[in-house]
């Protein structure tokens, strides 16, 4: 009996569990009882959606609260999204309540005062976002100490989405400087429903620690229930076309409602722009009909209000309830038992469609669920690249490469984050008040993230600072924020490492509705949170637009491009057209799109060569490859091969196809690309001269040697565009 976890857990947990009416532990629970109970290492769990990991990771870290109650904040508990933390501390809080571990929760929306009861008597569980844990370290220093001296265990929930971004390398220092600051060593569990490359996520969850990481990945198998439908809208080049289309919109979002207006039910979309329309559309289908209103959206430019509204109807409401979200629900945010989710087009990799496909099926022994509709802009006399269904197309890629064969993307952690650099320069210079230059040195190129900079790299980037303004060096030798960097360092954004347009709150009166990118001129129309509003007044002093119910137009005042999509994805495309596989889960639009798609690529050759004839002067290339391999081959094009070969344009199409015209003919052509892949090709050479591109929000800031310097290993793929050569040959 002492071997069985359950009675190794507090009094209190046991309680937890009886109340649940849980009859025994899962896997990944009893793995981590055994780990962090047993074993002074790091660990990582990776099981599917609704597998327990929550629990998993907070059972026995609790359980060591209650047996040796710590003397400061006990369990820092880091996660992407504000959504996700305020749903983790309605959760932990109803679990600890008894426990006596208080939860706190810390981001912008938490009021002051409550901040300040944590302050006064810091212990528990602290649940934050990496940017106000940013502000913590670096606005309060001398209260690091007592706030965290005693921490235990940093639970980083969705390790994936920090993993691959620069948010990932700011947690990472953030740690670090919280172990030095306050003089601890916290043990990290790392959470995650979508990995598959377990070895990235072990260095990287251990990254300056000496502790190794043990891995909890239970192989449970979930039933699945796939659909895709596809719709075409046709060009409308005359009045009879244009009815056509009309026809065409109505039938797709009738689609929709007709499968989601009875249910609670969770709308994906790849940008605000589509999950604002829908919503709008389904609306207006719901007035013709006289039904309920039950809409609602939820993405980051919505009020947090409108936000939790969305949450709480899907969640806890009777029902029926349609929200239409972007990746703002994508992340571990429990919602009930939804009855169903729609994917409108196509996820742009495997690790979203696995994040959406978990937000259904989290009843115990039911299927995760979900529909794709997949709508595409036809066009019969367009060129022949552009006549295939690209978005159905990755539907069924990425259904396949996980169903089939559990493919994720491989992580990638960026070798130069030279932006990072700067940010936390600037951030623990903030923190120190005055630095001797060696000492801000070393504090900075310790990080885990920086080890691999030269020192003279850095000695180099700290006199372009100097030299900017950005910090300054007193008479005595010690190094400050310059007046140019105070008013980057003491603006809010600077807390956040990712790129963030600025944007205008919108009101209703005295209601928030949410925030737009591009200001309108007053009596423009737009739609926010789902609806149509008129701007009555702006206040650009207060970035403030004030806007009344309205009739008018559609529109939608954000920019914002499309995903990132790995090569694997790219060469599944080319299987599908060059396979006759008939998939059971393809609705028959869907199903008759893909037929044709497939005769168009057998009749054309488009499959036969990745180079071919387009008419006149101009050539396709299919490079059947990812997006950045893709954007290398666009810069070897324009920036090595068009003198050489006389070409005058390169048209991209990312990822899927680029127009090339010119001199060349297509055995030309692309005898130049394979020879350069086969060469030892110089990176350099793919950059115009001068040419130093921004990769991140703080690149501005960096010397244009290291910038290119950067550029070279984070912003292109060579080793990418060799295999994709490679390919090419064997094909």
């Amino acid at each position: 009996m002492s071997d069985n976890p359950f009675y190794k857990l507090a009094p209190f947990i046991k309680e937890f569990i009886y109340r649940n009416k849980w009859e025994t532990l899962r896997e990944a629970q009893v793995d981590a009882c055994r780990v962090l109970l047993e074993s002074p290492d790091h660990l990582l769990i990776a099981s599917g959606t609704a597998s327990g990991k929550t629990e998993a990771a907070f059972f026995p870290a609790l359980t060591d609260l209650h047996d040796r109650p710590s003397t400061s904040v006990g369990i820092l508990y880091i996660a992407p999204l504000k959504a996700l933390i305020n749903d983790q501390f309605t959760r932990l809080n109803d679990l600890l309540v008894e426990g006596g571990i208080p939860v706190w929760h810390w981001h912008g929306d938490v009021p002051q005062a409550e901040k300040m009861k944590l302050m006064q008597k810091p212990s528990g569980v602290l649940q934050i976002t990496p940017e106000s844990l940013e502000g913590l370290l670096m606005n309060r220093p001398n209260a690091i100490p007592a706030l965290f001296g005693d921490l235990r265990f940093v639970v980083i929930d969705e390790v994936h989405a920090f993993m691959g971004a620069d948010r990932g390398i700011q947690v990472l220092s953030l740690l670090s400087r919280i172990n030095r600051m306050a003089g601890c060593s916290p043990r990290r569990i790392g959470l995650s429903a979508t990995l598959s490359d377990y070895k990235t996520a072990m260095n990287w969850l251990a990254a300056g620690t000496r502790e190794r990481v043990q891995v909890s990945a239970p192989q449970g198998g979930r039933k699945l229930r796939l659909s895709v439908e596809h719709f075409s809208f046709p060009d409308a080049r005359d009045e009879k076309q244009a009815e056509q289309l009309d026809l065409a919109r109505k039938a797709y979002y009738d689609y929709i409602y007709d499968h989601t207006r009875m249910k609670k039910a969770l709308v994906f979309t790849n940008s605000r722009t589509d999950a604002e329309t829908a919503i709008l559309e389904m609306r207006r289908i719901a007035a013709k009909r006289q039904d309920k209103d039950v809409f609602h959206v939820h993405h980051g430019s919505i009020s947090s209000m409108l936000r939790e509204e969305a949450e709480a109807a899907l969640r806890e409401g009777p029902g029926p309830a349609v929200t239409a979200a972007t990746l703002t629900l994508e992340l571990g945010i429990d919602l009930g038992a939804l009855e169903r989710v729609v994917q409108l087009g196509a996820p742009y990799s495997c690790a979203s469609f696995v994040q959406r496909l978990g937000r259904s099926g989290r009843r115990e022994g039911a299927a995760a669920e979900m529909m794709f509709v997949t709508p595409e802009e036809e066009d019969e006399e367009a060129q022949l690249p552009a006549r295939m269904p690209w978005t159905l197309l990755r539907a069924i890629a990425v259904i396949e490469l996980y169903a089939r064969e559990k493919w994720v993307e491989p992580l990638t952690v960026r070798q130069m984050p030279v932006g990072l650099l700067y940010h936390q320069t600037m951030s623990i210079l903030k923190s120190m008040g005055e630095a001797d230059p060696e000492d801000l040195k070393h504090a900075v190129l310790t990080l885990p993230s920086f080890r691999s900079i030269p020192e003279g790299h850095y000695d180099a980037f700290m006199e372009h600072m100097l030299s900017m303004g950005q910090i300054e060096q007193m008479e005595e030798g010690g190094l400050i924020v310059g007046l140019a960097g105070e008013k980057i360092v003491n603006n809010f954004r600077f807390l956040a490492v990712f790129k963030d347009d600025e944007e205008h709150v919108v009101y209703n009166g005295t209601e928030e509705i949410g925030s737009i990118t591009t200001v309108p001129p007053p009596g423009y129309c737009f739609t926010l949170a789902g609806k149509l509003w008129k701007v009555e007044e702006i206040d650009n002093r207060h970035k403030a637009i004030y806007v009344k119910s309205s009739r008018g137009k559609v529109d939608t005042l954000w920019v914002g491009g499309g995903g990132e999509i790995h090569t694997r994805i790219m060469t599944k495309i080319r299987e599908i057209l060059n396979d006759q596989t008939i998939y059971p889960y393809l609705a028959p639009n869907a199903a008759a799109r893909l037929e044709r798609a497939r005769r168009l690529a057998r009749e054309s050759g488009l499959l036969l060569r990745s180079v071919l004839p387009a008419g006149g002067d101009s050539l396709f290339i299919m490079p059947w490859a990812g997006s950045r391999t893709f954007r290398t081959l666009e810069r070897l094009l324009k920036h090595k091969l068009t003198i050489p070969l006389g070409l005058r344009s390169v048209v991209p199409m990312e990822p899927y196809y680029m127009v090339v015209a010119g001199k060349a003919d297509a055995d030309l052509l692309e005898s130049a690309i394979l020879d350069e892949g086969n060469g030892d090709l110089d990176p350099y050479g793919l950059l115009a001269q001068g040419e130093a591109p921004y990769l991140g929000k703080y690149d501005e800031w960096i010397p244009p040697d290291l910038l290119r310097s950067a550029f070279t290993v984070d912003g292109l793929d060579v080793p990418g565009f060799k295999e994709m050569t490679k390919r090419w040959m064997e094909e």
